[in-house]
C-alpha cells in the first residue's frame, strides 16, 4: 500500500501535469485566435519543426507501404522509358531533374519539394509507389491514384531507380524520346460502384473546391450548388431526370448536357464517375 506521502506526491504531480496541459492549450488557443502564427510560404518552418514533420512522414510511409508487392522486372528498359515521360510531364515541374531546375511554383512551395535524383537511395520502391499514389497531406504533393493508371505509377517508380545514373544530357535524351504510356483499362466500368472509393475520387478531382459535399473535407464555398441531398432532387442541371446514369453523364460531359454551364470538363473516367455517383446518391 502506498503511504500517504506517496499518494500526496502522485496527486501533486498529476495536478501539475494537468495544469501545464491546460495552460499550454490556452496559450495555443490565444496564438490561434490572434492570428500570430504566420502561415505564409515566405515564412520558413523552423528546422526542428521541419525535422519532426519529415520524420513523421517517413514513419507513416514506411508503415503503409510495408505490404505492397513490387512487380517483377521493375527496371525493365520499356518501363523506365515509359516512366521518363510520366516524370517529365507530372513530376519535374516541382522536383526538377538532372540539369533542370524546378518551375517557379515548385521553387516557392513550403516545404520545398526535394529533388528526386537520389530518391531511390532514400526510399524503397514500394514506398515511392505509395507516395506517388497517395500523395502527402499539407505538403503540396498530390495523390496520382485517380490521374495515372497503376502501370504508369510503377513506371515512374522504375524511372526513379534509374534517375541517379543520368547526366543532364542523358535525361534530356530519354525524356525527348519517350511518349506517355496509354492509360490502363484493367480497372474499368465493369467493376461494381464503390461509394467509399467515390468519396476519395470526389476529393481527388477537387469537386469540393466548388461544391459543399457531405463527408468530403473542404472550404465553405458557394461557387456551385451544394451536393447535400442530391438524391432527393428530381432533375440534374434542370434538364436530366435524376438517375445514376444521368449523373454519370453530367459529371463526365457537362458541356454536352448544357453548353453554357460553368461546370468544367474534368476528364473523369467512367469508373470514377460511377463511384462518385454511388457516394453522392448514398448521402
Amino acid at each position: 500500500m502506498p503511504s500517504n506521502r506517496t499518494r500526496l506526491i502522485l496527486k501533486t504531480a498529476a495536478a501539475t501535469l494537468l495544469a501545464a496541459a491546460a495552460l499550454g492549450a490556452a496559450g495555443g488557443y490565444v496564438v490561434f485566435k490572434a492570428g500570430w502564427y504566420d502561415i505564409g510560404a515566405t515564412a520558413l518552418h523552423t528546422q526542428p519543426v521541419h525535422d519532426v514533420l519529415e520524420q513523421g512522414m517517413r514513419e507513416s510511409v514506411t508503415y503503409r507501404a510495408r505490404d505492397i508487392q513490387v512487380p517483377a522486372g521493375l527496371v525493365a528498359p520499356q518501363r523506365i522509358a515509359a516512366g521518363a515521360a510520366v516524370y517529365r510531364d507530372k513530376c519535374a515541374q516541382c522536383h526538377g531533374a538532372p540539369g533542370f531546375a524546378q518551375s517557379d511554383h515548385g521553387q516557392a512551395m513550403q516545404p520545398v519539394p526535394g529533388p528526386l535524383v537520389d530518391a531511390a537511395r532514400r526510399w524503397k520502391p514500394a514506398e515511392l509507389y505509395w507516395i506517388t499514389r497517395h500523395g502527402i497531406k499539407m505538403s503540396g504533393m498530390p495523390a496520382w491514384q485517380f490521374h495515372l493508371a497503376d502501370d504508369e505509377l510503377w513506371a515512374v517508380v522504375a524511372f526513379m531507380q534509374h534517375l541517379p545514373s543520368l547526366t543532364p544530357a542523358a535525361y534530356r535524351d530519354i525524356t525527348a524520346a519517350s511518349a506517355a504510356p496509354p492509360a490502363s483499362s484493367a480497372a474499368g466500368p465493369s467493376l461494381p460502384p464503390d461509394a467509399k472509393r467515390g468519396r476519395i475520387a470526389l476529393a481527388q478531382y477537387a469537386c469540393q473546391s466548388c461544391h459543399i459535399i457531405p463527408g468530403v473535407t473542404g472550404p465553405s464555398v458557394y461557387v456551385g450548388r451544394s451536393l447535400d441531398g442530391i438524391r432527393e432532387r428530381k432533375f440534374i442541371a434542370g434538364v436530366l431526370p435524376n438517375t445514376q446514369d444521368n449523373l454519370v453523364r453530367w459529371i463526365r460531359d457537362p458541356k454536352g448536357v448544357d453548353p453554357h454551364t460553368p461546370m468544367p470538363v474534368l476528364g473523369v473516367t467512367e469508373r470514377d464517375a460511377r463511384d462518385m455517383t454511388a457516394y453522392l446518391l448514398s448521402r
